[in-house]
């Protein structure tokens, strides 16, 4: 049984659609393997970036358990 041939989105290259292909079913393998490095290098992220992230939140969980819970005086 043939594997079915799609059009890549990203260059319009046709290619077969094989189960065990990385990435989107709408894209070829060429450009599935680019939009993977690029997500891998967006969630690297240093520890001091992580801990002003956590005190942001922290900061923001505050403020929601401040409205919801405060007292009407």
């Amino acid at each position: 049984m043939p594997f079915p041939i799609k059009v890549c989105v990203a260059c319009s290259e046709e290619f077969e659609l094989r189960p065990d292909k990385p990435g989107f079913a709408n894209r070829c393998p060429e450009c599935s393997v680019s939009d993977e490095s690029e997500t891998e290098t967006k969630l690297g992220r240093g520890a001091d970036e992580r801990k002003a992230e956590s005190e942001v939140n922290e900061a923001r969980r505050r403020a929601i358990r401040d409205l919801l819970y405060r007292k009407d005086s």
